[in-house]
């Protein structure tokens, strides 16, 4: 793939893991972990908290691990079968560094329900990220998970259609049509001229 921004609009369990296409790592430094949570920003309050505050060294090495244990768990689950037990461990890891507390509190008609993340600010993106690959993993869904079909394309999927073939009709889908239409229309090759 020659687009080395991240994909985004899959669960956030699968856009994590989609910042490793083939040859890459998008979440090389703590820059590349803030830019990446402020594309995360619109998925809920909890993100868009994320996206504000500042990522550091901790923090990342928080998120690739969990999205390291999150691609192989997935990996497994799509296909049927059950995630390791050390995969699952370091994801239940991650979500108790930071666990998420609903409270709630009145507001002078109703009762209000926060969700906020407890423990130390650099690892709440990587809790936030682990319980969104718990749900994912636990979800049916996870077996109709998809690769991307274009051949240089890594890029994982959760199709809404189900003749959906690529991660992106914009990237991946315009770059295979295009192939598709120099390969029909392209001059014939022609042999060496005869004297």
């Amino acid at each position: 793939m020659d687009d080395p921004s991240p994909l985004t609009g899959e669960p956030p369990a699968l856009d994590l893991v989609n910042t490793r296409p083939a040859g890459a790592d998008l979440l090389s430094t703590p820059d590349d972990l803030r830019a990446w949570l402020r594309l995360q920003a619109d998925r809920s309050d909890e993100a868009r908290s994320f996206a504000a505050a500042d990522a550091t060294a901790g923090s990342l090495a928080a998120v690739r691990h969990v999205r390291e244990h999150t691609a192989r768990a997935l990996d497994r689950a799509r296909r049927g079968e059950p995630p390791s037990a050390d995969d699952l461990e370091a994801l239940h890891r991650a979500q108790r560094a930071a666990p998420a507390v609903t409270e709630l509190t009145w507001n002078g008609r109703a009762l209000v329900a926060d969700r906020r993340r407890t423990g130390p600010p650099g690892l709440r993106p990587a809790a936030w990220l682990a319980e969104a690959a718990a749900g994912l993993l636990a979800d049916p869904a996870v077996t109709t998970i998809r690769e991307c079909e274009a051949d240089d394309c890594v890029m994982l999927f959760l199709p809404a259609h189900p003749r959906r073939r690529w991660c992106s009709a914009a990237r991946c889908g315009n770059r295979v049509r295009v192939a598709r239409h120099y390969r029909r229309h392209r001059p014939a090759e022609t042999g060496p001229a005869s004297s």
